[in-house]
């Protein structure tokens, strides 16, 4: 189950309803083993050291609801009306899927135009993650952990 339109448009939709208007503002959109479509979006706080990324809420909503991420998207409302742009996750969501295994497969820019998109799995966006150094244990969870 890849990074597909619906779950682009998913992201876009909820962007469009918290914050339309707003350059750079953002939502994301997560695929759940069962089918299940989540969405998040980052709350603004005073103080910018407390932030949350916009995949933060879905993630834990996830994991409340015991269900595997197989897929997961973030978007941004690029400033001048240029549309919505597709951004990869940043280090630290890429640790929190992780926590999903490797294959979980997330959306990334096209570098000439990043109104468009391709997907990647995480093991394939993050070929030195730092814990495939341990050969008998190269993955940071058991299939009985992920997910809760």
């Amino acid at each position: 189950m890849a990074v597909d339109q619906q779950l682009v448009e998913a992201a876009t939709a909820l962007a469009r309803t918290r914050s339309d208007g707003q350059d750079w503002s953002g939502a994301a959109a997560l695929r759940l083993d069962d089918g299940t479509v989540l969405t998040s979006i980052a709350p603004h706080f005073p103080n910018n050291a407390v932030q949350l990324c916009h995949e933060t809420g879905a993630i834990c909503e996830a994991f409340k609801l015991g269900r595997r991420v197989v897929a997961s998207v973030c978007v941004t409302a690029a400033d001048g009306d240029r549309g919505y742009w597709v951004l990869a996750p940043c280090g630290v969501c890429q640790e929190r899927l992780l926590a999903h295994g490797p294959d979980v497969e997330v959306g990334v820019p096209v570098p000439a135009d990043p109104r468009r998109w391709r997907t990647l799995r995480l093991r394939d966006l993050q070929p030195h993650w730092f814990a495939r150094v341990f050969p008998e244990d190269p993955w940071p969870f058991e299939e009985s952990e992920l997910a809760g």
